[in-house]
């Protein structure tokens, strides 16, 4: 037998973390290493943190799983506090970002049923995006390296270029039932919606009826500096995906949504096994709590100015490898001359420090929201080596 006991569907690099300290992970043989991927912005709170550690230890000895055929308290109580932090009326627990994006579209396309407008059901979504792996998330992406193979993928899905409000415009037809948007795109190469951009779709959702989607399951939940990055365009969606860091960690995601988008999702509509799980809810409220904490936010803005300013004033000693900087708060993204995934691996293999390669040749820079001024040192010390020993790869 040939093929390995996990399935390989990854390029494992060689780091095997096995403990996380803060910042930092450990590996299987002691090996340190600076983490600024947090497991792809998942890790707000950094490795082991106390708060985190005891709400999901308590909560296992208490009560971990049941049922979403009976009450949860739990589950209660969470989904209003993000309600009273957000645009939302109403949340939808899952355990990942992809099936938050899955239910935003189903509450969309329910949402034009409920109004006896069932042909409504066109998604307009944008060139570069990543919203999930299941077979709806890649339907709204045009990346063949998520789509090959997987086909006949699922219709009712058009893709347009991103950041250019006419080309959106020109998509709307009679079967349109809103617009799906990463206000950051991520994976796409760190790459912000124009404020004329995000507030035009806005605009054209309110003039047309239909809805906007944003998948902030990246770029939300106190990345940006904001706790909701809608909030940095003066803009409020109808239906919102997050995950990601919403749990620190444990797997959790959310769909939220207003009352007038979700009029579709009734008793049978939708559901999960394990979505909103108390031990999934316990997790999220240590999580808000520690975000929610007076200075916290102002401290993302803090350290990410801190970082941005100095990328800045790297690239000049650089700039045969550097050439600029782009994102909100503690999502930035790097742009290279070259080929980033490249320039990744040598940070992380000769280094130690860990990113992440994105689309357009970029760095993510995507470091725990608790980092303090040593971690930003550590991050400088370790780039900066890295830039002086990295020997790009000369095209073929």
């Amino acid at each position: 037998m040939t093929i390995t006991a996990l399935m390989p569907v990854y390029p494992r690099s060689g780091v095997r973390p096995v403990r996380g300290e803060g910042s930092y992970l450990i590996g299987e043989n002691g090996e340190r290493y600076l983490d600024f991927a947090s497991g792809i912005a998942v890790n707000i709170l950094g490795h082991g943190h106390p708060a985190l550690v005891k709400a999901i230890a308590d909560q296992a000895a208490t009560l971990m799983h049941v049922s979403n055929l009976y009450g949860s308290p739990q589950g209660e109580h969470f989904a209003q506090r993000i309600v009273d932090s957000s645009f939302a009326d109403t949340v939808f627990f899952t355990n990942s970002g992809a099936e938050a994006v899955e239910c935003a579209i189903k509450t969309a396309r329910r949402f034009h049923y409920a109004n006896g407008a069932p042909e409504r059901h066109k998604i307009i979504s944008f060139a570069n995006a990543f919203h999930g792996r299941t077979l709806g998330t890649i339907s709204a992406t045009n990346q063949p390296k998520m789509r090959e193979g997987f086909e006949p993928l699922l219709p009712g899905f058009e893709v347009v270029a991103f950041n250019d409000l006419a080309g959106a415009e020109a998509a709307i037809d009679d079967n349109t039932a809103g617009f799906l948007v990463e206000p950051i795109q991520g994976e796409g190469g760190i790459s912000p919606a124009t404020p004329e951009f995000l507030t035009g779709l806005r605009a054209l959702c309110d003039k047309h009826g239909l809805l906007l989607i944003l998948d902030e399951v990246q770029c939300g939940y106190a990345r940006t500096g904001k706790l909701w990055a809608y909030e940095h365009y003066g803009i409020t969606p109808d239906i919102l995906a997050s995950a990601k860091g919403i749990g620190g960690g444990f797997p959790l995601g959310a769909c939220l949504a207003t009352e007038e988008a979700a009029k579709g999702m009734v008793f049978g509509t939708h559901g999960s096994t394990y979505g909103g799980n108390p031990l999934a809810m316990a997790a999220g409220e240590a999580v808000m709590n520690v975000i929610t904490e007076p200075g916290f936010l102002e401290h993302v803005e803090q350290m990410g100015e801190r970082i941005r300013a100095g990328l800045e004033q790297m690239i000049p000693n650089y700039d045969e490898l550097f050439e600029s900087v782009r994102g909100k708060g503690l999502m930035l993204g790097l742009k290279l001359r070259s080929d980033s995934r490249a320039f990744v691996a040598h940070l992380r293999d000769n280094h130690g420090l860990l990113t992440v390669a994105a689309g357009d040749n970029v760095v993510r820079v995507l470091p725990p929201l608790v980092i303090e001024d040593s971690h930003v040192a550590d991050f400088f010390e370790r780039l900066a080596a890295g830039a002086r020993s990295f020997e790009a790869p000369q095209p073929s």
